[in-house]
């Protein structure tokens, strides 16, 4: 499929949701994920998708998921249509490269956030106060600087429309109990240690990522979504590493700084992109699975 996916629609499946960019359904046992080509930013989805975005982000999941897997169970069962239920079978050229069948498990609460380095939402709050998500910050450090070692800073799963918070790890703990936020939290520092050393051998710094992860029946806590992505990463080159400001990015902060430059209230509907933009964004996404699994 060469054309752009926006959104899938397959009437002898049962769509269970549509999120920012995937289409789950309910193939009972386990679930379809599809990865549109669609993208958002500041929580709103963009008008115009991203020419084979889905199938980056799919091919990206599907290394890191089986990288990762000595570190952390995931709900990863297939990416070959042909090993789908046979009511997929009339899908199989769309699903082809951009799906994933996948275990059924209930979703944490909250978003499992780890940071190498002083970027994004965490640098405007360092701006204001030192102490950013319960945690006391070294004084005078510069946006995009290391971190001695990695944050975990969990944030909460807002309302469609709605900017994430970042919340303190006691808060976590009130949501999800104790031993869960110690387990999650230990897992999620072992698997960016594990990705960043990765990268950083192919050239890329992953600034910070996004986990999610979830609760299966038998209570066995996995790896679920999409993983290190650049819908839910920060990826800077290694070569054009300069702390003391932004940086060259291979992800969708492209995307961000353009329509910040713009008169928008970040809220919907969203303003049209144009064709240099669309063109810019998919190029960074190429080049961060170019990077990391050529």
């Amino acid at each position: 499929m060469n054309h752009p996916v926006h959104q899938t629609n397959f009437p002898a499946l049962n769509l269970l949701h549509r999120g920012k960019v995937r289409d789950l359904y309910d193939l009972g046992e386990y679930l379809l994920m599809v990865a549109t080509d669609r993208i958002s930013a500041f929580d709103v989805v963009m008008n115009e998708p991203i020419p084979q975005k889905g199938e980056i982000l799919t091919t990206l999941s599907r290394f890191w998921f089986n990288y990762l897997r000595d570190i952390m169970p995931n709900h990863l069962v297939s990416t070959d249509p042909a090993a789908y239920p046979a009511v997929c079978a009339p899908y199989r050229e769309l699903l082809e490269g951009r799906s994933m069948l996948v275990r059924r498990a209930k979703p944490l609460p909250v978003e499992c956030i780890v940071r190498g380095y002083l970027a994004g939402s965490l640098w405007q709050a360092y701006r204001r106060n030192t102490t950013v998500c319960g945690i006391r910050l070294p004084l005078g450090m510069q946006e995009s600087e290391k971190f001695p070692s990695p944050l975990f800073t969990p944030s909460t799963k807002a309302a469609p429309g709605i900017h994430d918070e970042n919340i303190p790890l006691k808060r976590m703990v009130e949501m999800v109990g104790p031993e869960l936020t110690a387990k999650v939290r230990e897992a999620c520092l072992r698997l960016y240690r594990q990705a960043a050393d990765y990268a950083l051998s192919r050239g890329i710094i992953i600034a910070d990522t996004k986990f999610e992860l979830g609760l299966t029946e038998d209570n066995e806590l996995i790896l679920i979504d999409e993983v290190l992505t650049p819908d839910s990463s920060r990826f800077w080159p290694r070569d054009q590493y300069r702390p003391g400001g932004p940086q060259p990015s291979f992800d969708k902060q492209f995307l961000r700084d353009y329509l910040d430059s713009l008169n928008w209230t970040k809220s919907p509907p969203p303003p049209p992109l144009p064709a240099e933009i669309i063109v810019k964004t998919g190029d960074r996404y190429r080049q961060a699975l170019s990077w990391l699994i050529a």
